[in-house]
């Protein structure tokens, strides 16, 4: 026991000490991750008048059946979009999307290029493609968050679902001729939302005929059809031509100085054209990994390590922007800076991550944070560092505890007599101590906790230990 005593009163001092910051002498690795480098078109010609040919006989079929929800009577203003992706709820990231391309107002080609804002974040090709919608890719860790359903497809307005598709394979890498995955919706208006390349099998269980709701889920996603990754094609028609009456027009969401399709904005809030953002702050006990397409990346993410560990810093940016400057900060405990340090960015990205590495610099046991700070926005990823275990203390490998977390008792297995056991919370203070040489420990009553992280030290009648983290709820 006194041992332990003079172990907190170190632990103390270490967190009260050096309350002032540190400078990293090192620079990070990383850089761009360039989504679609080649340009590959979402749809060749032959594919979009497919798509169009698809709106058109379903509209048709539904009138036929009664069923169109859509009448020209009706003279009602074009919608006013939310953003057609989000993330799944629960997921820990703090945005999941960058922008890759908008639509090309430049008909000309190629390399004659111009988006809504007089700018060039669009491509056209040398076969006469010209980008027509808006690419929303995943990021970070594309493949990861498809495969996981972590990235969801959401009705930009409420409407009619004309026509489906989501049997197709979804792990496209290339311009191959294939078609995606899909949902149209026609609005009150008569216009028509395309979103394409839905991971296979996600998509709503709604068919055509069905009315969906603004923020309802459509799908997640995907990469199929004519695809280099996991991305949202969003294209918007105003009018579809019908029977020969009308026109198929084109319009781009956003309004801007360059956009010569339509002079109002389609959105409720028309977010930045470059808008910049931490999308994850994450920590890693190795590098990520990005394998070529389509391999899931090894992201080598974790929340746990211990004093003697190398951990790698990660953040993860969309719309990085040359001459601004990020904050970083590693956080003990108690909240004091053990390192913090102004990251200046010197390129332009539409997504961009970089890491740095220590090794056993976090050598206090508790919950740390590592913090960024960007474009007034901040974000606080929380890790846990244990003390590396003695020998002593794999003895007891087949101990363990439950519930974890837990609301009131936690229960002790163990084929070992637990003689000793102690809470301890995440600064390094004793919060609760037990000793039953006798008739051992089974049960410890958490109920007067806050809540929160704790580390549980249980040491048996033969002197064998384990540390236990556990969350009280």
């Amino acid at each position: 026991m006194k041992s332990k005593i003079i172990l907190f009163l170190i632990l103390s001092i270490l967190l009260m000490s050096s309350g002032n910051a540190q400078t990293p002498n090192f620079t990070p690795d990383g850089g761009e991750f360039a989504f679609n480098a080649k340009n590959i078109p979402c749809l060749t010609d032959k594919q979009r008048e497919g798509v169009l040919n698809d709106i058109r006989n379903n509209i048709q079929q539904l009138k036929l059946q009664k069923k169109l929800s859509y009448s020209k009577n009706n003279v009602v203003p074009h919608p006013l979009f939310i953003w057609p992706v989000k993330k799944k709820d629960g997921h820990e990231y703090n945005d999941v999307w960058g922008i890759s391309n908008y639509v090309d107002q430049n008909a000309a080609y190629p390399n004659q290029i111009q988006d809504y804002n007089c700018g060039t974040r669009t491509y056209d090709t040398t076969s006469g493609y010209n980008h027509a919608g808006i690419d929303i890719f995943n990021w970070p860790f594309q493949w990861k968050m498809m495969d996981n359903d972590e990235v969801e497809i959401v009705a930009a307005a409420p409407g009619q679902i004309l026509a489906k598709v989501d049997s197709r394979t979804d792990r496209s890498c290339s311009l191959n001729g294939t078609n995606w995955n899909f949902v149209y919706v026609q609005h009150a208006d008569g216009s028509v939302a395309v979103y394409g390349h839905l991971k296979q099998f996600s998509s709503t269980t709604k068919v055509a005929g069905d009315m969906v709701e603004e923020g309802e889920y459509l799908g997640v996603v995907g990469s199929s059809g004519n695809s280099t990754g996991p991305h949202l094609h969003f294209e918007v028609y105003s009018e579809i031509e019908w029977n020969g009456v009308g026109q198929d027009v084109l319009v781009d969401p956003y309004a801007g100085t360059c956009n010569s399709m339509n002079s109002d904005t389609w959105w409720q809030n028309q977010k930045p054209y470059n808008n910049p953002n931490i999308n994850a702050a994450l920590t890693h006990s190795a590098p990520p990994v990005f394998p070529a397409c389509p391999t899931q990346e090894t992201t080598n993410e974790s929340n746990d390590f211990l004093t003697t560990d190398t951990i790698y810093f990660a953040i993860y940016l969309r719309d990085q922007e040359v001459g601004t400057t990020i904050n970083l900060k590693i956080l003990r405990p108690n909240n004091t800076a053990l390192y913090s340090w102004d990251f200046a960015l010197n390129a332009n990205y539409n997504s961009s991550y970089w890491y740095w590495n220590y090794t056993g610099a976090a050598n206090i046991p508790g919950e740390w944070k590592w913090q960024a700070t960007y474009n007034g926005q901040t974000v606080t990823h929380p890790f846990n560092v244990t003390n590396a275990l003695s020998v002593e203390d794999n003895f007891l490998k087949n101990t363990s505890i439950f519930p974890n977390p837990t609301n009131d008792l936690i229960n002790i297995s163990s084929i070992k007599k637990i003689s000793k056991a102690e809470i301890i919370n995440v600064t390094g203070k004793s919060i609760k101590y037990i000793h039953q040489p006798t008739q051992g420990i089974k049960t410890i009553n958490t109920s007067n906790l806050s809540n929160g992280l704790y580390f549980l030290m249980l040491e048996s009648d033969a002197y064998e230990k384990k540390i236990i983290k556990f969350i009280k709820e």
